[in-house]
């Protein structure tokens, strides 16, 4: 009410300047948009300038990096990554035209260590560095010009840009095989459980008319890049957007794919033992995996829908617990 009576007078206040000729300057100040000022437009445009800048810079790094996604088949992912960052960021654009420029010389620490990053990524050809190195430029180049306010805005999907980057393999090595021993055990304690006789040898299955080699391309580290690439995603759009649920539904995808990997190799081991080895390999093979990252993705949205379900159970009994003592607290005040 008070707020309509203020548009009311306003509105008046600007008509009577207008029958006597007058204007009021700060209404019409008031009403532009702030990014619609010259000096801030101008800041955005340099700063798109610099980001272009950027990308001439680490332009080497990232084709090296866009070469390596589509020989490795575990880092495919990475094509989707930039898309969908600049969709988060394109869904934050309301947010982005009523903030307000102003530069933070926070900035100059990510900068620094991007610049730094590639620096000591090139004396030791250390590629990972190199690539975190230009989204720590485009991080410090962002906070730098535009300010904290936009860089909050802009957060998630400039870290959602680390997801493109392909580990070292020293690190997939130390990854892949304990992930190749847990698949290879569950799927020959599964394989004896429904009476296949089946033994363990490092990283070899012996059945009895057949022996199945774990790879490391059977670790399931492909689709567990990708499974918590769907989780992040997955976390971003819950309705539930509380950082702890977000949080869980991320960690959720790393036993998720354990899981899902460790059958998949039991199922591969049971077609072997029943129909042939030649169930191992060709496009039953590449179809299993597709099923399995399937199952996988259906028991994210499952653990999603449960947390739903126990919040909102939770909720309700709070209000009925509410309620409860808002009765009888009127029935004490009635006697």
């Amino acid at each position: 009410m008070t707020e309509a009576t203020h548009l009311t007078t306003g509105e008046t206040n600007h008509a009577a300047n207008a029958a006597n000729g007058t204007s009021s300057p700060d209404n019409t100040q008031s009403s532009q948009p702030p990014l619609a000022h010259p000096d801030q437009r101008y800041v955005a445009y340099v700063t798109c300038g610099f980001i272009v800048l950027a990308f001439g810079v680490y332009f080497p790094i990232l084709r090296n990096m866009v070469q390596h996604w589509s020989a490795v088949e575990d880092y495919q992912h990475g094509f989707i990554i930039a898309p969908l960052a600049l969709f988060f960021a394109y869904q934050r654009r309301w947010d982005l035209e009523d903030s307000i420029i102003k530069g933070s010389w926070l900035g100059l620490i990510p900068m620094f260590i991007g610049l730094t990053s590639l620096t000591i990524g090139r004396l030791g050809t250390e590629l990972m560095t190199m690539r975190a190195g230009f989204i720590f430029t485009l991080i410090g180049l962002i906070l730098l010009l535009l300010g904290r306010e936009i860089f909050k805005i802009l957060a998630f999907p400039l870290f959602f840009l680390f997801l493109m980057i392909p580990l070292p393999q020293s690190l997939v090595n130390t990854i892949a095989f304990p992930l190749q021993l847990i698949a290879a055990k569950f799927a020959v304690w599964s394989l004896q459980e429904i009476g296949i006789p089946a033994l363990l040898e490092g990283n070899i299955i012996h059945l009895a008319h057949a022996e199945l080699f774990v790879h490391e391309a059977c670790s399931g580290l492909r689709s567990l890049m990708a499974l918590i690439t769907l989780g992040v995603v997955f976390a971003y759009f819950f309705n539930r957007s509380t950082l702890w649920i977000q949080l869980l539904l991320v960690s959720s995808t790393i036993p998720i794919a354990i899981m899902v990997n460790s059958f998949r190799v039991a199922l591969t081991g049971y077609l072997s033992h029943r129909f042939g080895q030649e169930f191992a390999t060709g496009v039953i093979h590449d179809f299993q995996g597709i099923f399995t990252f399937g199952l996988a993705f259906f028991a994210l949205l499952a653990l999603g829908r449960l947390i739903e379900l126990t919040l909102r159970s939770l909720e309700s009994r709070r209000e009925i617990g509410g309620q409860t003592k808002d009765i009888v607290h009127e029935e004490v005040n009635s006697q």
